[in-house]
């Protein structure tokens, strides 16, 4: 029996492309070749200068590496935070007082875009969430102290930051979060109480921040953002949590049990940060469009060059015309979603509230990536099964756009609200 079932697994493989072959498709060349980046709207010769230095360091120092990083489910991220503070990629709107170079988001777009280069989802994510989630209500509301103390060091990379929003009864429902940093009697400090769970980077960050109810009362307005030093007394990681997908990049369940922080690590004004996070959202959620356009270009073609390969009943499984306008399809969906979120970037850039576009923006990639690598796993069939291939593991690392920075749930909420559809 065993015996047989080998047999045709080694039939199976010797039909197949070789291992070899499989493993450089995800070095195959885009779907969009003949496109410049300075080609498009909100591109110029400066984004691309930015996107070629930043792309030599992925495939320098983190792409050789990746496999390494997967197969161990953790990634050096001080000493990969550190290389790119060091390349200016940290900051790129932030000012230059504190390290950054001043410019708009168009740069940190474009920084998102070519991180997608990283030939896993944990390890941009992680980035992402250092450089884009945890810093952009600091940057903006917070005192000249603490962003000399956080920011400063986020974006030269000496430290590393996380976000603390979700918890275990409080995921997208942010208002719902139970944590508390209430006021130490006799004293200028804030005692925190509770817990944050889906914590990314929670077992390494430096600091945190995070989404505490700091008085009672109206849940919208009752809510601050602190920045919290991770080896304060009292923070402790209660467990290291074991995902599906984006092996390399650590999640982890925080506790905190009366931790004592200064009031003066409340980020801008005391009780708005429930305002401040839903402006947070924004970049957060453009930020991850960006970051799964050129995996899934990656995702496509690797698929076009394996079905070109892959021979079934006298002819290549690219033949088959529900295989080739199915990758048409998927393909001019992604352009689509390209199309909209350069719209979306331009708009954020001249100063509109981008919430509603935003969300939309993000549903539809959370949507379509799932799309994109469910369809392409089923051409590559058995293979598509194992680990030996890429399009497995953008399958299972893609998975989770849907669900974080708000569930696609959450995002049909805020555009009904916003559209003025929600039942009175």
């Amino acid at each position: 029996m065993a015996t047989t079932a080998t047999n045709r697994t080694l039939a199976f493989l010797t039909s197949s492309p070789s291992l070899s072959f499989i493993r450089s498709l995800s070095a195959t060349p885009l779907l969009r070749s003949n496109v410049k980046i300075s080609d498009e709207a909100i591109f110029t010769s400066e984004h691309v200068e930015m996107r070629g230095a930043l792309n030599k360091l992925i495939e320098k120092e983190i792409n050789p590496y990746v496999d390494e990083w997967e197969a161990a489910r953790s990634f050096p991220v001080h000493s990969v935070i550190k290389k790119l503070g060091e390349g200016g990629f940290l900051g790129p709107t932030r000012d230059p007082e504190y390290g950054g170079l001043g410019l708009d988001y168009s740069y940190s777009i474009a920084i998102a875009e070519e991180l997608g280069s990283i030939t896993c989802g944990g390890v941009p994510m992680a980035i992402g969430v250092h450089s884009d989630m945890a810093t952009p209500a600091l940057a903006r509301f917070g005192s000249d102290e603490l962003k000399k103390e956080f920011l400063a060091p986020s974006i030269a990379g000496d430290v590393v930051a996380c976000l603390g929003v979700s918890e275990v009864g409080s995921g997208s429902d942010v208002a719902s979060i139970k944590t508390t940093a209430l006021p130490k009697k006799g004293s200028d400090d804030l005692v925190i109480n509770g817990g944050k769970m889906w914590t990314t980077t929670g077992t390494k960050a430096d600091w945190m921040c995070l989404l505490a109810n700091t008085r009672e009362g109206d849940p919208h307005r009752n809510k601050s953002l602190i920045c919290l030093p991770m080896n304060t007394p009292g923070v402790s990681v209660a467990k290291e949590i074991k995902k599906i997908g984006n092996y390399s990049s650590d999640t982890a369940q925080i506790y905190f049990d009366n931790v004592v922080v200064p009031r003066k690590n409340i980020i801008g004004e005391e009780g708005q940060g429930f305002t401040y996070q839903m402006l947070q959202f924004q970049e957060e959620r453009m930020w991850a469009v960006a970051s799964i356009l050129l995996p899934m270009e990656r995702i496509m073609q690797a698929t076009v060059e394996y079905c070109r390969e892959r021979k079934a009943f006298g002819k290549s499984i690219l033949d088959n015309q529900v295989v080739h306008y199915r990758l048409a399809e998927l393909e001019t969906e992604l352009e689509s979603i390209r199309s909209f979120l350069y719209r979306l970037v331009g708009l954020y850039v001249a100063g509109h509230d981008v919430t509603k576009l935003a969300s939309m923006a993000k549903l539809k990639a959370g949507r379509l990536t799932r799309e994109i690598t469910d369809s392409c796993l089923q051409y590559w069939g058995g293979m598509g099964y194992t680990d030996e291939v890429p399009v497995s593991r953008a399958w299972r690392d893609t998975r989770l756009l849907s669900i974080g920075a708000g569930a696609d749930e959450v995002m049909l909420s805020i555009i009904c609200k916003l559209s003025g559809t929600l039942p009175k």
